[in-house]
């Protein structure tokens, strides 16, 4: 591609690299120069402007954005991903469906590597979306680029972004209480965690209250429906052996891990009763705010049952915002 100024009477076919004011509204850039916009031009008293121009072996913004878009999105309904129509060099991915955003992080990376003017830019890895969120955007940067540049960062992040579909779709919450709780605290907890399985397409089938005992608790998880189970106690857990993990265990359970590198959210158990994953909330749960739960909630949900080791890597990116509802907060 050639670039730079050139004299009205060179710049026919030419693309505006850019806007102009005229005599009557603007020229805008990326405008193919016409007679017509040359005589505008001339007429607002300009004598020379700076264009682009295509040679050979070049492919144009938009065409270059389309097919770079369409090598990253081979199967729309398989990915769950649709693709705007190309405009200024811009194709944006959006989910057609909840989940999580996977992606073949080394091939992004040698996309983008390919040339400087090529690029894709995406959510972070694991990041909940809902249908229409923007998941990414292809941006050809310069007005055109050469096909052969082009081809290889196709070929090098062919199919490499896909929306992870939800694959439990139904849940049951187990809400404890504690002598003197407040009831409105009961109800908020349980409308938010509603909200976060909204989200994600996911129906609240079964929801208890019981005393904050080991026992009852075991009692309820015994015959409660869900695909997975959810735990939100009246009285912060504070150990693995604590009355929430204990009632797990007293039931049949198995608890895997106590405790997350993520604040807030630090207080979370992970395990299971039989098939079913269970999670033990962190009170900070009753806030709709981003917390280390949700990481967990949304990976069990999509069939990404976190090992300890991976909930452990979480640390790093885990110093979230804090929680408003936060009985000690980090700094007083």
């Amino acid at each position: 591609m050639r670039f730079g100024p050139v004299p009205l009477d060179q710049a026919l076919g030419a693309i505006l690299a850019h806007s102009e004011a005229l005599a009557e509204g603007r020229l805008r850039k990326g405008q193919v120069l016409g007679r017509a916009e040359l005589a505008a031009l001339a007429a607002a008293g300009l004598a020379e402007v700076t264009v682009a121009r295509l040679e050979p072996g070049d492919l144009g913004e938009d065409l270059a954005a389309a097919q770079l878009a369409a090598a990253l999105v081979t199967d729309p309904a398989a990915q769950g991903l649709a693709l705007t129509e190309a405009f200024t060099g811009r194709v944006n991915l959006k989910a057609t469906r909840p989940g999580l955003v996977q992606m073949d992080t080394a091939a992004v990376h040698a996309l983008n590597l390919v040339d400087p003017a090529i690029t894709l830019a995406t959510l972070p890895p694991l990041q909940r979306v809902t249908p229409g969120m923007l998941v990414g955007t292809v941006k050809i940067i310069t007005y055109a680029v050469p096909e052969a540049a082009l081809q290889r960062a196709a070929t090098a992040a062919r199919a490499a972004l896909r929306i992870r579909p939800v694959s439990r779709g139904s849940a049951g919450l187990l809400l404890t209480e504690v002598p003197e709780m407040d009831e409105k605290l009961i109800r908020k907890g349980r409308r938010a965690i509603e909200a976060r399985l909204k989200a994600l397409g996911i129906g609240l089938e079964d929801c208890r209250s019981v005393p904050h005992d080991a026992a009852a608790i075991a009692a309820a998880l015994g015959d409660m429906a869900g695909e997975m189970l959810l735990i939100l106690t009246g009285s912060a857990t504070s150990d693995a052996q604590d009355t929430a993990p204990e009632g797990l265990r007293r039931a049949g359970g198995v608890v895997d891990r106590f405790g997350m590198p993520v604040d807030p959210g630090n207080l979370l158990f992970l395990g299971r009763l039989g098939a079913r994953p269970v999670i033990g909330l962190p009170g900070c749960a009753r806030s709709p705010a981003l917390n280390g739960a949700d990481w967990v909630l949304e990976r069990v949900a999509c069939g990404l049952d976190p090992t300890s080791a991976e909930i452990a890597a979480m640390g790093v990116g885990g110093l979230l915002k804090e929680s408003p509802v936060r009985p000690q907060p980090r700094e007083p």
